[in-house]
């Protein structure tokens, strides 16, 4: 999973992504305009079917955030957790065909039935990704996970709320849950970080992604390495590789199961 933007925008460089195994772009919200994602989309739609791959369309409203320097963080002054920037995000894509929507600093079930019912307003039935970002969606994630139809555990906001130490037991037991309620999960954020300025990742990066998989995980994503980063293809390739190599030994490791 690989989310689009500025460095990889175009067909060729989206064309060579998905034949190296890309199946699910995200389209981050908080930043570009409705005429580059609109852009994005349709280039994804005419690559995907020269491919004759089905590509999977994620949009990821923004949420009530505030800007900080470089970073963002949530409003804790915000009222709803629906803004009216994502009302109108939400509109854009809903026109677009896009195929799930995520949810940006999900705290309970009602936020999720909220967003639900502004889906319905328009007639459609878009699947609900709860993006995990909060404390408050940690205490209240067994609900949470009842309700979406698909959990991403976004660690780059989580680590603005808890310890980073406590960060790799929070995704075991949130994927330990998703796999027990028979929901998807995806592992998000800072995969492959070092990959934004280098033409290879880590090798703590490398195991990083491959206990996630071993782990449970259904999907995990490419943030900034393929949005704005200076080797996106060379981060899904390699992304693409650990993932293989992951899937070869998960029939001797035991995942919970249903």
């Amino acid at each position: 999973m690989a989310t689009i933007g500025p460095a990889t925008k175009d067909k060729k460089v989206i064309r060579e992504m998905i034949d190296q195994g890309m199946s699910i772009v995200r389209l981050n919200f908080s930043f570009g305009t409705h005429d580059e994602h609109a852009l994005y989309i349709k280039n994804i739609r005419e690559m995907a079917g020269e491919a004759s791959r089905k590509i999977l369309i994620i949009q990821d409203l923004s949420g009530p955030r505030i800007q900080e320097d470089s970073r963002h963080k949530f409003n804790d002054e915000a009222e709803k957790i629906i803004t009216a920037k994502d009302l109108a995000d939400l509109k854009f894509g809903i026109e677009q065909g896009v195929d799930y929507v995520a949810m940006s600093y999900v705290g309970s079930a009602l936020d999720i039935e909220a967003l639900r019912e502004e889906i319905r307003k328009s007639g459609k039935t878009i699947p609900i990704i709860a993006k995990i970002e909060r404390t408050i969606a940690l205490r209240n994630i067994d609900e949470i996970i009842e309700t979406a139809d698909a959990i991403m555990i976004a660690r780059g906001d989580l680590g603005n709320e808890v310890p980073f130490e406590q960060i790799p037991f929070i995704q075991k037991e949130i994927v330990d849950k998703c796999k027990k309620a028979g929901k998807s999960v995806i592992v998000a954020t800072q995969m492959m970080t070092s990959m934004v300025d280098n033409a290879s990742p880590t090798r703590a990066e490398v195991t990083d992604i491959v206990y996630a998989i071993l782990g449970g995980a259904d999907a995990v994503m490419l943030s900034e390495e393929s949005a704005i980063g200076k080797y996106p293809l060379q981060a899904v390739t390699m992304m693409e590789k650990v993932i293989m190599e992951a899937q070869k030994h998960l029939k001797n490791i035991k995942i919970n199961s249903l």
